[in-house]
């Protein structure tokens, strides 16, 4: 390994310095600190060429299993040694070698526009850790060649334009259709700088310039991009939220029963959870789930769509707006009358409320469906008023989360 490095050091930098500085493609540099201490000429070219230095760590160990504690302080001595070497501290990191701690832990260092300790999406995202909002640049490790060290990897040149091609090519039509994406490229000095790869990366860089529409930057320029044009946005985070406080905020989802919200805030809740639909499912788990004595008791908490008619005068300015939504503001009087006929024979079979989602109804569809509602077995009742209920709390955090 030290002599692959080695060669990297003395051949494969320079060769790809040279490919990528003729049409003066813009680069960000993953450096270990220790690597440019011993590399003064290659720090030099590099500076020179305009390159971003990025941090990659102090050195090139793993740190899966490193106590949090050493974690920081190479991370510190990553910083102060880069400075040092290079005029200014790293802006940007990334260590590949991460632990589930390295991100969180590089944030709270603070001072850098970027980290690209991820691999899990094709654009910049934000990340609120300790009290900030950190931008995220993922990384890719298949538009990479250390496939080139792999078991079905690149073998030749080939493969590494074809696959960055049709990479790029899906990429781009994405990004025409309205949804642009980034692509990053990892290349490695020793892997790619020998003589068989570069071949194929040089056709890459020739396909993809001539393309038209793409744009070659630095996650440095990237990074500025996204915190200019798609800044954090504030916004409410259930998943991190206490348990009272979660509860204060969501225990009225489903009326009059906040258990519901207080046994879900013990389900595994994490950054999915944090949009409407994500806490619905948690909310919902809890309350198929309840026992037999549970759910007919959430039932008869809500309030019947009759009673409500007949409560016009009295409801809040929310009920008011949702039964102008489906006309049922403006009721004939044998409108009236037809509703509370059928709320008298469905209180005759079924002893829970007549429940609907006002929202998705006209006032025609809601008279049909208390219609054929009337006709349907106990069972069949119940099954229908508890998934009412489960649309009536969706509509709700839709109204309160993303």
């Amino acid at each position: 390994m030290e002599q692959l490095d080695d060669y990297g050091a003395r051949t494969g930098f320079w060769r790809m310095q040279r490919l990528l500085t003729r049409p003066r493609l813009p680069v960000t540099v993953f450096a270990l600190a220790t690597g440019l201490a011993r590399s003064p000429e290659q720090r030099r070219a590099m500076q020179a060429a305009g390159w971003e230095m990025a941090s990659r760590g102090l050195n090139w160990v793993e740190h899966r299993d490193m106590p949090e504690a050493e974690e920081r302080a190479a991370i510190a001595e990553a910083m102060r040694l880069h400075g040092e070497v290079t005029g200014s501290r790293p802006r940007g990191w990334f260590t590949g070698r991460c632990s589930m701690n390295t991100v969180r832990l590089v944030a709270e260092a603070g001072g850098f526009d970027w980290i690209s300790d991820a691999r899990d999406d094709d654009l910049p995202h934000w990340l609120r850790l300790g009290g900030r909002d950190q931008l995220v640049l993922p990384y890719t490790p298949d538009a990479n060649d250390t496939r080139f060290a792999t078991a079905q990897g690149f073998n030749t040149g080939e493969p590494v334009f074809a696959y960055l091609r049709d990479a790029f090519d899906a990429l781009w039509e994405e990004g025409a259709a309205g949804a642009a994406k980034m692509m990053p490229v990892g290349l490695h000095r020793r892997l790619v700088g020998r003589p068989g790869p570069i071949p194929g990366l040089h056709r890459f860089l020739d396909y993809a310039l001539a393309k038209g529409g793409v744009w070659c930057a630095r996650r440095a320029d990237i990074a500025a991009h996204r915190a200019r044009a798609h800044p954090p946005q504030p916004r409410e985070r259930p998943s991190a939220m206490d348990r009272a406080a979660f509860v204060a905020r969501l225990g009225g989802i489903f009326e009059h029963a906040p258990w519901i919200a207080e046994r879900a805030h013990a389900l595994q809740l994490g950054p999915a959870h944090g949009g409407a639909l994500g806490m619905h499912t948690a909310l919902v788990r809890v309350f198929r789930s309840a026992g037999a004595d549970k759910r007919p008791g959430v039932l008869r908490a809500h309030a019947d769509l009759a009673g409500r008619l007949a409560a016009a005068p009295r409801l809040t300015a929310a009920s008011t707006a949702e039964q102008a939504s489906a006309g049922l503001d403006a009721l004939t009087d044998a409108e009236r009358a037809e509703f509370k006929r059928l709320d008298a024979a469905r209180s005759a079979r079924h002893g829970f409320p007549f429940i609907i989602a006002v929202r998705d109804h006209d006032k025609a569809g809601i008279l049909a469906t208390f219609r054929r509602r009337l006709a349907n077995d106990n069972a069949t009742q119940f099954a229908e008023a508890c998934a009412q209920v489960e649309r009536i709390a969706e509509l709700c955090l839709k109204a309160i989360l993303p």
